[in-house]
């Protein structure tokens, strides 16, 4: 007979619970209370259990000498299963848990995972066939240079050309409005309003000039919108950066700092005798000192969105390292190209007619099969722009700081997806938007829904510029991520960290397709009407 004899809430310690098991060996069948068990005594050998009870009788003691320890136990098992096997029977069975059972404890499960590797192997097999035979081969480098060159646009002023020279403008007069804040030529309150119509402007341009001026093919738009982005993100970090440390140098105590870049006079002062100081002193750069062009144009070409007036610096340049980087730069573009031409583009078209007439099932259809192409154009950009071409640039600038991404794939939910796909840019909004908020007295709340109100702001950016679609579906695909995060991280607490993972991947894997359907509608829409549908809805 099993008995317990504590409250379930009561902490049972290791002692107690081998009195439980001691009083349960030797058969007792009466419930004993909670004081009693506590008072109880044991005086154990290897091979007799003493037990000494205290109870109502503390003048009777009761002395019990039929427990056997554990040692003596398994020898008798022992034994047993000797004397089974010597039996002229001979048998086969013994106690054993179905492997598949959670008490088995069997989790070597290679097997399964090579079979869904192989499976999965002759399934994009088999769509390559498909495709090739439906479609024959797609590949045209030729079509690409045009497209990349503008030349399928049929203009020969090369708009996009003057853009991406323009770029100097704002970057020449930042550096100027901050050289005269810094000898006070100019005060503070113009300065910063100089410095909003200088960032204000350099993102209204794109907008206008693509949208205004013919001529700009969806490459050379898409890559005007996204140098722009990238240097109002770089410049708005080196106005804050200077302004910080001005402030520093001014003796301004900003609450709202958090932390202050690396300069000569925040390092600790030290003897002149030092000579790792002296060489400290060297080599730190200090405000005012790096207002130069140079310094702004390596931080310009530096794989970084935050600005710091001492870089973690390489000594060399590993020239295998390089060449590796530049190989998976072209062989990855290529690879991209091909995916897109060959397989994504066809998908796309196919999709317009069912997507058009609201046919769930067809569009459905088109959606999964646009989004095994797409999933696999989305990670060979992330391999080749993250690690390939960031790090190819890095090791061209000497910049050591090389961790541009984390390891999102294992992301239980949204959240940690986003603090790790993209650390540059994770950086930048947590150093400048989030942190800053919240030392103004912002609740969190406020901080984490403004950094993602940002990001969808250049999400939808960067492909209604290109498109000269304005909608707002990305926009509006980025602040769904608001509650998508509660629902992963809610899958996560209930149903465990792995399912909270599916979430994350569920929504990577149909989320961009169904956006790239919905914005190729869209653009047939808007820039050839429904007459004209028809044309566009198949290869």
């Amino acid at each position: 007979m099993t008995f317990y004899p504590f409250p379930a809430h009561t902490y049972c310690t290791p002692a107690d619970f081998f009195v439980i098991q001691t009083l349960n060996t030797i058969g007792c069948y009466r419930r004993w209370s909670y004081l009693e068990v506590r008072y109880l005594v044991l005086n154990t050998t290897n091979s007799v259990l003493e037990v000494k009870m205290i109870g109502e009788n503390a003048g009777d003691g009761l002395r019990l000498r039929r427990a056997q320890s554990v040692t003596r136990a398994e020898e008798i098992q022992a034994e047993e299963k000797k004397a089974r096997r010597s039996q002229p029977d001979k048998p086969c069975h013994r106690p054993q848990d179905s492997l598949f059972s959670w008490t088995s404890g069997f989790d070597n499960f290679t097997g399964f995972v090579n079979w869904a590797f192989l499976l999965l192997s002759m399934g994009g097999f088999r769509l390559l066939l498909e495709n090739f035979i439906k479609y024959g081969i797609r590949v045209d480098p030729i079509q690409w240079f045009y497209v990349f060159t503008g030349m399928d646009s049929g203009s020969s002023d090369h708009p996009t050309l003057i853009l991406l020279l323009y770029i100097l403008v704002p970057i020449t007069l930042c550096l100027i409005t901050e050289k005269g804040l810094a000898v006070e030529i100019i005060p503070v309150s113009l300065g910063m309003i100089s410095h909003v119509v200088n960032l204000l402007v350099l993102v209204l341009i794109p907008m206008v000039s693509i949208h205004v001026r013919d001529g700009f093919g969806l490459i050379g738009a898409s890559m005007v919108s996204f140098l722009y982005s990238v240097i109002f993100l770089k410049l708005w970090s080196y106005v804050q950066v200077n302004s910080w440390c001005r402030n520093k140098q001014r003796g301004v105590n900003n609450n709202t700092l958090r932390r202050q870049s690396l300069s000569f006079s925040s390092l600790p002062k030290k003897s002149d005798n030092d000579g790792e100081s002296e060489h400290m002193e060297v080599q730190l750069v200090q405000y005012p000192d790096n207002l130069n062009l140079k310094d702004l144009f390596y931080f310009i070409a530096a794989p970084t969105l935050c600005y710091e007036l001492n870089f973690p610096r390489t000594q060399r340049i590993r020239k295998r390292f390089l060449l590796k980087r530049i190989l998976e730069v072209i062989i990855g573009s290529q690879l991209m190209l091909v995916i897109i031409q060959q397989y994504i583009i066809p998908s796309v078209k196919n999709s317009l007619i069912p997507f058009s007439n609201m046919d769930v099932t067809k569009a459905t259809e088109r959606l999964l099969k646009l989004a095994i192409p797409n999933h696999l154009l989305w990670l060979c950009m992330f391999y080749i722009t993250f690690h390939s071409f960031l790090n190819l640039v890095g090791e061209l600038m000497h910049f050591a700081d090389r961790k541009f991404y984390s390891d999102w794939w294992n992301a239980n939910n949204i959240d940690s997806f986003w603090r790790s796909w993209n650390l540059p840019v994770h950086r930048w909004a947590v150093r400048h938007l989030y942190i800053p908020l919240v030392g103004m007295g912002y609740p969190k709340t406020v901080g984490g829904l403004t950094v993602f109100f940002v990001s969808a702001f250049f999400h939808e950016y960067l492909v209604s510029v290109p498109l000269k679609t304005f909608k707002i579906w990305a926009f509006m695909g980025m602040m769904a991520q608001v509650p998508l995060s509660h629902i992963s991280k809610f899958m996560e607490i209930k149903c465990g960290p792995r399912w909270g993972n599916v979430v994350v991947w569920a929504s990577l894997i149909i989320g961009q397709p169904l956006c790239i359907m919905i914005y190729y509608h869209d653009y047939v829409i808007t820039h050839y009407g429904k007459a004209l549908m028809e044309d566009y809805s198949h290869v």
